[in-house]
């Protein structure tokens, strides 16, 4: 496709030329250019780094597996990948999906000395990332460490009574 003077229509020209038509009722001209880096953007108030540090102990200690994670990364599907095996089920908190997310990745390293992702919670303990799941899956080690948080989870519950 080509704009009027035969020159092929960019994704750039043709938003340049909306915020021209937009912005013309004003009888301005401003090039607009729209990028998206890290994480969406949103008008919500964002978390310190306390209440970050909060939201994923609180988190932690509400599921058995927990697994901070990109969705465009290779370690952290792997991570799942083992999960998804095994038939174990995880909470998944995807970083760059989350508004906080830069801030919840900077907790974690604070938490657990390590900054990459996935950081993979289980039973309330960091495991590691995605090399180190499937390391502690294939060598057995994995499972006894879920089935120890059912068992807990299962004592806490209370009794009921009829």
């Amino acid at each position: 496709m080509a704009d009027l003077n035969g020159q092929p229509h960019s994704f750039l020209s043709a938003l340049t030329a909306f915020a021209f038509l937009v912005s013309s009722s004003c009888l301005l001209y401003k090039p607009v250019i729209f990028t998206r880096m890290g994480n969406f953007t949103s008008s919500a108030p964002r978390l310190s780094s306390s209440a970050c540090t909060q939201f994923v102990q609180d988190v932690v200690s509400k599921n058995c597996v927990v697994i901070f994670s990109k969705t465009t990364c290779p370690y952290c599907k792997m991570a799942k990948n083992v999960f998804n095996e095994i038939g174990a089920s995880y909470k998944v908190i995807e970083l760059n999906e989350h508004n906080d997310g830069r801030s919840l990745q900077e907790a974690l390293a604070q938490m657990t000395g390590a900054r990459t992702v996935p950081r993979v919670f289980v039973n309330g303990r960091c495991i590691g990332g995605g090399t180190d799941t499937k390391q502690l899956h294939q060598q057995g080690r994995l499972l006894p460490l879920i089935e120890q948080c059912c068992e807990a989870s299962e004592n806490s519950q209370p009794l009921s009574t009829p």
